[in-house]
């Protein structure tokens, strides 16, 4: 009998998951669920042996649990369906359910960037006419959050399209995160009203005004630092400046953004509104009307 692992995003793989076992005659929703401290050999051997009634089965859900290779052996040697969900299963246990049995992975988007294609491609599979502008506002607001995705694509399905930003904005009725390094780059490119409205959703979502300036502080030091290596070395790329920083390339992609609009005078300028900023919240100004301030000065 087969041992079947479902890799990938979480919500994606129970969702294949549960179609998959359908399509071979076993409803998910007579299986036994075991999940976390439940999986354990003595938990899981009254699962593991033929029903009256046939193959029987058991769900076993690796979330949480610590599965070692006596567990795996015994998962393996089952003589009913052992459909295994393992999101991102390290090479010692995928190496049991490809030896063992099969694997099917789910692939899903790994970064937030990635996440306005699959909603274009989910909202078309189901057939709910989405704007790419609609699709990209659910990707701002739910991120990775498949499922919440999913469940407002189900209730767009009720409705009569198409569907663009604006009406799904007015459907789901949350408005998208902030975004710091949004902030400053609409802060140097000289666009205070979408700064202002970036910095106002980040402290709406309960972000700490002095923890939000330890952002900026963080991200124009990286900037500074690409203005410098843009000045000696001329033209940089993001992999270049995320070695030469140390940071990861997606904030050092975003630095060399700011950076490409400034110059040393200006970068020097705003370092000093930074900090004058940074006094003036540490004397008890306050704190939310000391960065707004400071946000349009980045903007001059």
């Amino acid at each position: 009998m087969p041992l079947i692992a479902f890799t990938g995003p979480r919500f994606l793989a129970e969702e294949t998951l549960r179609t998959t076992l359908s399509g071979r005659g076993l409803s998910v929703r007579d299986l036994p669920w075991l999940a976390g401290e439940e999986v354990t050999a003595p938990a899981l051997a009254p699962h593991l042996s033929p029903g009256l009634f046939g193959d029987g089965g058991v769900i076993v859900d690796l979330l949480g649990a610590k599965p070692d290779k006596a567990l795996m052996e015994l998962l393996a040697g089952a003589p009913v369906t052992v459909a295994v969900l393992d999101e991102s299963p390290a090479a010692t246990r995928l190496k049991v359910y490809e030896a063992r049995g099969e694997v099917i992975a789910t692939p899903g988007p790994a970064r937030p960037g990635d996440v306005t294609g699959w909603v274009v491609t989910r909202a078309k599979a189901m057939k709910v006419p989405l704007g790419k502008d609609a699709a990209a506002y659910l990707a701002e607001v739910f991120g990775l959050d498949l499922a919440g995705i999913t469940g407002e694509l189900t209730k767009l399905e009720l409705l009569d399209g198409p569907f663009d930003r604006g009406r799904v904005l007015a459907v789901v009725g949350r408005e998208p995160p902030g975004d710091s390094f949004a902030m400053l780059g609409a802060a140097t490119a000289g666009r205070p009203g979408e700064a202002v409205m970036q910095l106002r959703r980040l402290m709406a979502s309960g972000e700490d005004p002095f923890r939000l300036l330890g952002a900026v502080v963080w991200q124009y030091s990286l900037v500074a630092r690409c203005v410098a290596l843009m000045a000696l070395d001329g033209r940089v790329n993001e992999n270049t400046a995320a070695q030469r920083l140390g940071v990861k390339p997606f904030p050092a992609k975003k630095a060399l953004e700011v950076a490409r609009r400034l110059n040393e005078a200006k970068i020097r300028a705003h370092l000093g509104r930074i900090l004058d900023a940074d006094l003036a919240m540490k004397r008890g100004l306050d704190p939310a009307v000391t960065l707004e301030r400071l946000i349009v000065q980045l903007s001059l």
